[in-house]
């Protein structure tokens, strides 16, 4: 049983801090890991985000289960009523699409504006989510489509800074982080798998191994071929694979976790969504 070692105390700051950051914009990119599209999700993320309008960007999708991906695409435009894509930093084509869908869910705030016969103004956005789900790779291909600072704003913390990604939108260029609250140790251990969180709250082995308990059932043969495994997948099986022993002729542990770790975050061993539908 995997344990993250959770630290608390800045939660509630942290919480704070984000809902100050919400309350400057008109629409939220809120940005999840495609392989772990569940867990990435703050549980009480409509806590901190009010009403405001959201794209939900599932990003490191080339990371991502492609056939699987379509389908927790339609599960969350269904379960949210909110727009969903799919992203990876790698590629660039999506900033249309990002570009728009933001233009779409901030009209009516606008228009309202408008209707009380104030000046139409660019939508405000900002990007969040957990930490390491690439929220600085969405907000680094909207800043290089639209490179104007504009600075401080009427009414807005003067502290943040904005970029002009085009005539109709401002992007806070500063990421809204998450705070990593989970009681779930399931999920915990999901988010560890794709390193976001600390190293220091969790152990390599219990980790790949629970990793490695999820790619068994949903996933076996592409880990079998990877590894050349014959039949049970495990730590000490793929380290007796690499030949990597220690004293007394017994399997490299260590070693090995770190390895299948790695392999899995640079999508070596092939392309998984570790979540089921709840």
């Amino acid at each position: 049983m995997v344990h993250i070692h959770w630290y608390p105390g800045h939660i509630a700051k942290a919480e704070k801090k984000l809902k100050e950051l919400v309350n400057l914009v008109d629409v939220v990119i809120e940005v999840l890991d495609a392989r772990i599209p569940e867990s990435s999700v703050y549980p009480d993320i409509k806590k901190l985000l009010g009403e405001k309008p959201r794209l939900i960007v599932l990003n490191k999708a080339d990371l991502a289960d492609e056939e699987n991906l379509k389908k927790w695409i339609n599960h969350y435009q269904q379960k949210t009523g909110f727009p969903v894509i799919a992203s990876c930093a790698s590629k660039n084509n999506d900033i249309s699409v990002i570009v728009n869908k933001v233009t779409e869910l901030s009209k009516p705030k606008i228009d309202k504006l408008v209707a009380k016969g104030l000046l139409t103004r660019p939508a405000r956005v900002i990007v969040v989510g957990m930490p390491n789900v690439g929220k600085s790779s969405i907000i680094n291909k909207l800043i290089r489509k639209g490179k104007t600072k504009v600075g401080a704003k009427a009414g807005v913390t003067r502290q943040q800074q904005w970029v002009r990604v085009n005539p109709k939108i401002d992007l806070l260029d500063t990421p809204g982080i998450i705070p990593l609250k989970q009681e779930d140790q399931a999920r915990a251990a999901k988010l560890a798998m794709v390193n976001s969180v600390s190293e220091n709250a969790y152990e390599n082995e219990e980790v790949a191994k629970a990793l490695l308990e999820i790619l068994a059932i949903k996933y076996p043969e592409k880990v079998k071929n990877y590894y050349n495994l014959e039949d049970e997948i495990s730590v000490e099986s793929i380290s007796k694979s690499r030949n990597w022993i220690v004293r007394n002729s017994e399997p490299d542990i260590v070693r090995t976790s770190v390895m299948i770790l790695k392999d899995f975050r640079d999508g070596r061993i092939g392309k998984f969504i570790l979540d089921d539908f709840s």
